[in-house]
C-alpha cells in the first residue's frame, strides 16, 4: 500500500465573476503514488500548484475531482483516520505568541489525544536544538527558531508520513543542516518524507524519486538519479564581467557575473570557448562540470526534451 496516492486530482477555481475572467486550472489530472519510506521531491515554479496539492492532502482544500489516499485512507471521507498518519509543516509561521516552546508542542499532541509524552518533546527539542528554547515565549524567538518549532509540532504525534512544503525558506545555514539531519534520520527509520522545496541542491541531496509540476500537471516523474543521467553531459562554467555573443547569450544560464552553458561533448565546449575568444570576452574560473538538477529543472520547464548524456542511461 502506498504512503500516499494522488489519484487523478484535478482543482478548478471559479470565475471570480469579473468581466473576462475564465476558471483557473491550479491541478489537472495530477496522478502519482508515493511509497512507504521514500524521500520524495515535489518541485516545480511559483504556481505550478505544490502548495495546492498539499493544502487537499492536508485536507484543508478539496479537489474537484479524483482522490488522495494516505495509508489507504481517503483525506475527504476519513479525515480523521488520515491525518493521524501525517506531519506537516506548513510554509507560513504560524504560531500562538501566548505558549513557550514546551507548552505549544503539549498543546499539539493534545489534538492526537497523546498526554505525559514529554519524553518524545524531550527527544524533538535535542534534536531540532531547542532544548535550551523550551521555556521560551514563541514570540521571543527568532524566525529560524519558530520554524523549528513548526517541525517539531508536526512530528510531536510521531506520523508515519511527513510533509514538508518549503522548510528552509529564508532559514540560516545551521538550521538547514541541523534540520536535514534529523528528518534524514526519521527516514532512515521508515518514515516518509515529501518535500516542497526551491533549493534544488537539496532535492538532489535528499530525494530517491522526483516530480515536477508545471501549470498544473506533472511533466516529469522519475528517480533523481535517472534525470541527472538522462542530463546534459557537462556544463562550461565561468565568470565574466563582458557581454556574450548572442548566439551563446540565448543558450547561457547567467547569475550576476556566473555564466553557466550547456555542452552535449568536448566538441561543443571548444566551440563555445571559441566564440567567446572570438568575442573578446575574458573568462575567470573557467571549470567544467557535470549538469545537475538545476539544469535539468530548467530544461523542463522551457519545455526542452532533456538529452541523453554522452556515454549516459537513456
Amino acid at each position: 500500500m502506498p504512503a500516499i496516492s494522488f489519484q487523478s486530482v484535478s482543482k478548478v477555481y471559479p470565475a471570480t465573476g469579473k468581466p473576462g475572467s475564465t476558471p483557473l486550472k491550479a491541478l489537472d489530472d495530477v496522478g502519482f503514488d508515493i511509497e512507504e519510506g521514500e524521500f520524495f521531491g515535489l518541485l516545480g515554479p511559483n504556481g505550478a500548484g505544490k502548495t495546492t496539492l498539499i493544502s487537499i492532502l492536508a485536507g484543508l482544500a478539496r479537489a474537484t475531482s479524483g482522490r488522495v489516499l494516505v495509508h489507504g485512507h481517503d483525506v475527504q471521507t476519513e479525515f480523521v483516520a488520515a491525518r493521524r498518519h501525517l506531519g506537516i509543516v506548513p510554509q507560513e509561521l504560524v504560531f500562538d505568541p501566548f505558549f513557550t516552546v514546551r507548552e505549544a508542542l503539549r498543546f499539539q499532541s493534545g489534538y492526537f489525544g497523546l498526554h505525559r509524552n514529554d519524553d518524545w518533546i524531550d527527544e524533538l527539542l535535542a534534536g531540532l536544538g531547542l532544548a535550551d528554547k523550551a521555556t521560551a515565549n514563541m514570540r521571543q524567538l527568532s524566525g529560524g527558531m519558530k520554524r523549528r518549532v513548526l517541525v517539531a509540532q508536526a512530528l510531536v504525534h510521531k506520523p508515519p508520513v511527513i510533509v514538508l512544503d518549503e522548510p528552509t525558506a529564508g532559514v540560516d545555514v545551521e538550521l538547514r543542516q541541523t534540520l536535514w539531519q534529523f528528518v534524514d534520520g526519521l527516514n532512515r527509520q521508515g518514515h516518509t518524507v515529501l518535500l516542497t522545496t526551491h533549493y534544488l541542491e537539496e532535492a538532489e541531496a535528499l530525494c530517491q524519486r522526483i516530480a515536477m509540476l508545471k501549470t498544473g500537471r506533472v511533466i516529469a516523474l522519475e528517480r533523481t538519479s535517472t534525470l541527472l543521467s538522462n542530463a546534459t553531459a557537462n556544463v562550461l562554467y565561468f565568470k565574466t564581467d563582458g557581454a556574450l555573443p548572442p548566439a551563446l547569450a540565448a543558450l547561457a544560464r547567467v547569475t550576476g557575473r556566473i555564466v553557466e552553458l550547456p555542452a552535449h561533448d568536448p566538441a561543443e565546449i571548444e566551440r563555445h570557448l571559441a566564440k567567446l575568444r572570438e568575442a573578446g570576452v575574458k573568462v575567470e574560473d573557467l571549470e567544467i562540470r557535470k549538469a545537475d538538477l538545476e539544469d535539468v529543472f530548467i530544461a523542463l520547464m522551457n519545455g526542452q526534451r532533456v538529452p541523453a548524456a554522452v556515454g549516459g542511461t537513456a
